[in-house]
């Protein structure tokens, strides 16, 4: 950045030029983060450059008036803001990509100046693109490989253990605690890795598998069941399961071998064949198919994750996962699928997805594009000298939710006010002497981009203050003066904020992951009637409510990232919040499991059909009723409710086939789980609906 500044004003002699090159480079080096390969961060940072472009000339072209400035910052910021939801690089570029439009809209200049802007901010993009490429840094997405590839590995020694001896608690505690440390690990990056690369979306896709893959092995180890006894047909099943589990780890180790898919296939039909050999009303069947069932069950969900791991390693692709899983489910993967769509169609999908003010993307941006565009309203009308710092100030200090935003404004005063005072003793120590202030510009720039990292918020706006001291006096020498109008411009940047933060959403995170929780159970239970129906008999046509439910999983998602990235109390432990997002996960995975049971399906005529829609229904009606209670307007009661039982029909005389009774077993995991999410929903219902202030 200090080499840019000097050959745009010393060496070309151009200001326009040199104010954009200097803070370009700064947008680009410091607020952006990109992660992937290197192809992939030359991609983003292209993107980068070509889209601050676009911008810088809407941002020139509408500074010279209030009222258009302001009209088409909204819609241009929010545009900004939501494109975030493409993915974790997209993301990573938002706050660099707004610097690219704010500059420009708050800073005076003519239609004339274009060329120049756009030639430093691509001196910027060029130089500081081939800095991130030639210096490469530690990569956060490694960590979380790093903690698929430890469950995925701790998993298989489990299955081993299992296979020659029973099951102990300290063993099902430590798979609890795997999957908890992944869990933690994905929920502290800042953004999901999904969006339009397949293979960070097979990244988060094999978390999630991860996550159910230990779930059922908890189950197993709960239950008691004792697979060293189990038939060779069943061992063999969680033996391939376990050979896949330990490839898909050394995938997401680095390696380069795929995992044995084919053979854990194999041996999961070889299990069912067995079982159709054996005759329904044998006084064995029952015993065998209900032994099974976890083998089935988790030979599925490693299957899934199996394969996610090979595309998130860049084996394979997108196709060839859609493909398989076809050949290994039948029919049925294409209706439970989220879709294979690329480029527009697949973005406009994901913008689809979350166009809904239960999303906290289209909140967020909603309430950005307000701050913005009241920053640049306050800026122009108050006529202050650098407008782009009341603008830069709000984009700093707003955050989700009202109170993060008064404390964080707090915060961006008291430390501009301290790089102020230790810029203005700095320059009244230097004085005039131009060679040391360029001497001393490399040294403050290091320091202001460093410090918001490793130190804190408070400190990084000290440094920056300082930076725009030493960058402005070089530019036009006018003292410690200049640090005094950013103190002021900053606290002008910071009242915006907190009146946006204040009228719009003061809420933040806490309603909205209520309300998402909500529609996961809503939208999980359609999927889990419909599923059933299909499977049974009793529906004709295959479940079509699996993009519903895996959209609602995503609003979700991003709603909880934001939500524990707030500061301030939470009022549930991290525990308890686990158990009712969980809950959702555990239902909708449950569905997408019994869509892919072996064939053939129960007919319609048999009772045990009925028997099992029948139960279905008692969960969906209580999954609704939750549903209601985490949605519902505030007064209502929010009692606990009460878990509900299944009668006592004969089920278990009626079922005639491994597809009924694993069908029954599922079922049966629901229900026996539901108490452990009832309290803590109840928990969450009633934090929704106190004073924001609370």
């Amino acid at each position: 950045m200090p080499a840019l500044f000097a050959l745009t004003d010393q060496v070309i002699g151009n200001l326009q030029m040199a104010l954009f090159a200097a803070f370009g480079a700064f947008a680009i080096l410091v607020l952006a983060n990109f992660e992937g390969t290197a192809r992939e961060k030359l991609g983003a940072h292209t993107g980068l450059a070509l889209a601050g472009s676009v911008l810088l000339v809407i941002g020139t072209a509408v500074t010279h008036s209030t009222v258009l400035a302001v009209a088409v910052t909204i819609p241009v910021t929010f545009a900004v803001f939501f494109a975030g939801v493409a993915g974790p690089n997209a993301a990573g570029g938002v706050t660099a990509a707004l610097l690219a439009y704010v500059l420009p809209a708050a800073t005076p200049g003519a239609i004339s100046t274009i060329p120049d802007r756009l030639a430093g901010w691509w001196l910027a993009s060029v130089v500081g693109t081939t800095a991130v490429l030639a210096i490469p840094t530690p990569r956060s997405g490694d960590r979380l490989r790093a903690a698929i590839s430890s469950l995925a590995a701790q998993l298989a020694d489990e299955i081993a253990r299992f296979l020659s001896s029973p099951p102990s608690q300290a063993r099902l505690a430590a798979c609890v605690e795997a999957k908890h440390a992944l869990l933690a690990e994905f929920n502290s990056t800042p953004y999901r890795p999904t969006g339009l690369a397949v293979a960070a979306q097979a990244t988060a896709n094999a978390v999630e598998l991860a996550g159910w893959c230990a779930s059922l092995v908890v189950d197993t180890l709960r239950e008691g069941c004792d697979v060293s006894r189990a038939p060779p047909q069943v061992r063999a099943v969680w033996q391939a399961a376990a050979a896949v589990l330990r490839g898909s780890a050394a995938l997401f180790a680095g390696g380069s071998a795929w995992p044995r898919l084919e053979e854990l296939e194999a041996r999961r039909q070889d299990e069912v064949t067995r079982l159709e050999e054996i005759a329904p009303d044998s006084a064995e069947f029952e015993q065998q198919a209900q032994l099974s069932f976890h083998a089935h069950a988790f030979a599925a969900a490693t299957l899934a994750f199996g394969g996610d791991s090979v595309v998130a390693a860049r084996l394979a692709g997108a196709d060839w996962l859609a493909h398989t899983r076809a050949r290994w489910f039948g029919d049925s993967t294409r209706a439970v699928g989220s879709g294979q769509l690329t480029g527009v169609s697949k973005y406009a999908g994901i913008a689809r997805r979350h166009t809904s003010l239960r999303s906290t993307w289209f909140i967020n941006s909603a309430r950005g594009s307000l701050a913005l565009a009241g920053a640049v309203a306050v800026a122009d009308v108050s006529n202050v000298q650098h407008g782009f710092w009341v603008v830069l100030a709000a984009l700093s200090v707003l955050r989700t939710n009202a109170m993060s935003t008064g404390s964080t404004a707090i915060r961006a005063v008291l430390g501009t006010t301290a790089g102020f005072v230790v810029g203005a003793l700095l320059l009244l120590a230097i004085g005039t002497d131009t060679a040391a202030l360029w001497a001393v510009l490399p040294v403050v720039v290091l320091v202001a981009a460093y410090a918001p990292g490793a130190f804190s918020f408070a400190v990084g706006q000290a440094a920056f203050t300082v930076t725009v001291a030493i960058l402005f006096n070089l530019l036009v020498p006018v003292g410690w003066h200049v640090g005094l109008l950013r103190v002021e411009d900053v606290a002008l940047g910071c009242a915006v904020s907190i009146v946006v933060g204040g009228l719009f959403w003061p809420r933040g995170m806490a309603a909205v992951v209520a309300k998402d929780l909500a529609d996961g159970y809503r939208a999980g239970a359609a999927y889990l009637s419909h599923t059933v129906g299909w499977v049974s008999g009793l529906r004709a046509d295959p479940p079509d409510e699996a993009k519903s439910a895996v959209a609602a999983g995503l609003r979700l998602d991003a709603a909880l990232r934001s939500f524990l990235a707030e500061r301030g109390a939470k009022h549930l432990r991290q525990d308890e919040l686990w158990r009712v997002v969980g809950g959702a996960v555990r239902l909708r995975l449950t569905a997408y499991s019994i869509a892919k049971l072996p064939r053939p399906r129960l007919h319609h005529t048999d009772p045990a059909g009925a028997m099992l829609s029948h139960r279905a229904e008692i969960l969906v009606g209580f999954y609704e009723r939750l549903s209601a209670q985490l949605d519902g307007p505030r007064g209502q009661s929010l009692a606990v409710l009460p878990a509900p039982s299944f009668p006592d029909d004969g089920l278990t005389m009626s079922l005639r086939s491994s597809g009924a009774i694993w069908l029954g077993e599922h079922l049966e995991h629901l229900r026996e789980h539901l108490p452990e999410v009832a309290e803590p929903a109840a928990q969450v219902a009633e934090i929704r609906r106190r004073p924001w202030w609370r």
